[in-house]
């Protein structure tokens, strides 16, 4: 039988597969070579391919106006990018060369559109749709924004006070545009049965009535809906879907300048080898139960709008380890040390327990073991002993000599730099990675540059006062 790391995964899945192949023992992620990468800049590092980010914006795109053509669907699609997934600015000017817009959660946010404009890499006609509960310093920086001029804010109603805010502080001579945002409800395993954010579905109507419906100021121009659990082809979804599809077609009959239904973000990404998501068939259900219904209750059919984070930079991301000792510590459980910490470059693990895809870059030619893996702190809960398709971790043994085993954790480009305080202080003292960043230059070329260098002891101690 054959039992190299190579046989075990052609044998469990499909492989190569899109983004992974090896060549000469050596993974490369998209086509790029991560052994190049460690011999250049040493582990362990984060990395960013930024070509991944417009080929899932394009993907996105692609899906939404096939479904749109194929339904004779009459509306419009919008892609617009969650920024609290990466708010870094190589990230944001990235998704931005794609015709995407932009949707903020919380008044920091807002900064950032305005350096983003005096940048030229949006202007005044970029839709920024602004999300969130929302503090007086976030209402007081969007109604700046649109006193400056910018045409397509869209304050999105969380509660029903939040209006009072605007009413006082926007000055716009012309009609500002509004959302509300519906509360979900929830699968029954989730911890609440109602998501703290947006208004009750059944106070909607009423409020718009009171509030909105003939406000010289203001006009309702869409209804925002999105669940914890993102979108997925299960009866809890599709339900709670068409309740809001239902709800918009009885506000649209009595608020004719209703004309967007946002359904948020959700679209999950590959964090297995074994990974399957029919995404073609999701976004055709869509549409095709957005028209559905309108047709039903004889209302005219919305734009679509998605606020897509995780997707669209998730799969651009990698964070690249070496492991630096092998414990044995019973007579069944084998440690491999890496040379960070779980906790700090990859909270989501330890937080949520979420699972990335973990694969070895070198070594594919070895013999492979079971295996826990053990980050640096000293916290019991610094480990990553399973994956999502299986209870287990599978890598290539180690050898007394030659070069050390390094892993890859694939598909981290959301979320984990914000969660774990990027340039802050970490648990232990255990230092941000350096982070290498890849793109294609003027010419086409693939290049590579750091971003950042490693965390350093003496910008630790200065936060610590030291």
């Amino acid at each position: 039988m054959n039992n190299t790391y190579t046989d075990l995964v052609k044998q469990t899945f499909e492989f190569p597969q899109e983004g992974f192949e090896v060549k000469d023992n050596y993974l490369e992620f998209n086509g790029l070579d991560i052994k190049a990468l460690i011999d250049k800049y040493g582990t362990p590092f984060k990395l960013t391919f930024l070509p991944k980010i417009g080929m899932q914006i394009n993907k996105a795109k692609k899906m939404f106006h096939d479904a749109i053509k194929k339904n004779r669907y009459d509306g419009e699609y919008f892609y617009c990018y969650c920024t609290k997934s990466s708010h870094f600015s190589f990230i944001m000017e990235e998704t931005l060369k794609h015709g995407v817009h932009i949707e903020t959660s919380f008044a920091y946010d807002i900064d950032i559109v305005n350096k983003l404009y005096e940048r030229k890499k949006i202007n005044k006609e970029t839709y920024v749709i602004c999300n969130g509960f929302k503090t007086k310093a976030y209402t007081r920086a969007i109604a700046r924004l649109i006193n400056s001029g910018f045409k397509n804010v869209l304050p999105i109603l969380d509660n029903k006070e939040e209006l009072e805010d605007y009413k006082r502080n926007i000055r716009s001579k012309d009609k500002v545009k509004l959302g509300l945002r519906v509360a979900a409800e929830e699968e029954p395993s989730f911890d609440f049965y109602t998501s703290r954010l947006g208004i009750p579905p059944r106070d909607i109507l009423e409020y718009y009535v009171d509030k909105i419906k003939g406000n010289e100021k203001f006009e309702l121009k869409m209804l925002h809906f999105f669940m914890n659990k993102g979108i997925k082809d299960d009866i809890y979804y599709w339900s709670q879907f068409n309740r809001v599809i239902n709800l918009y077609c009885q506000l649209k009959k009595i608020c004719p300048e209703l004309d967007s239904i946002n359904i948020g973000g959700g679209f999950p990404i590959k964090h297995s080898l074994g990974f399957d998501y029919d995404y073609n068939y999701i976004v055709n259900e869509i549409v095709a139960n957005i028209k559905s219904m309108c047709k039903k209750n004889k209302v005219p059919v919305p734009n679509i709008y998605t606020e897509f984070g995780s997707f669209t930079v998730g799969e651009s991301g990698a964070v690249i380890y070496s492991v630096i000792g092998e414990k044995m510590q019973n007579d069944r459980e084998s440690w491999y040390m890496i040379d960070s910490s779980f906790i700090t470059t990859l909270p989501d693990t330890w937080g949520i327990g979420e699972k990335f895809l973990m694969l070895p870059i070198n070594k594919w030619d070895q013999e492979y073991q079971e295996v826990h893996l053990g980050g640096l702190t000293c916290d019991g809960y610094d480990f990553y002993t399973s994956e999502e398709h299986i209870n287990a971790v599978f890598l290539p043994k180690q050898q007394a000599s030659g070069e050390p085993l390094y892993i890859g954790f694939f598909h981290t480009g959301a979320y984990q730099d914000q969660l774990s305080g990027y340039g802050g202080i970490k648990h232990c003292l255990i230092p941000s990675p350096k982070h290498v960043i890849v793109g294609y230059d003027k010419n086409g070329q693939l290049k590579d540059w750091l971003y950042a260098k490693e965390q350093t002891a003496q910008s630790m101690l200065k936060i610590l006062g030291y």
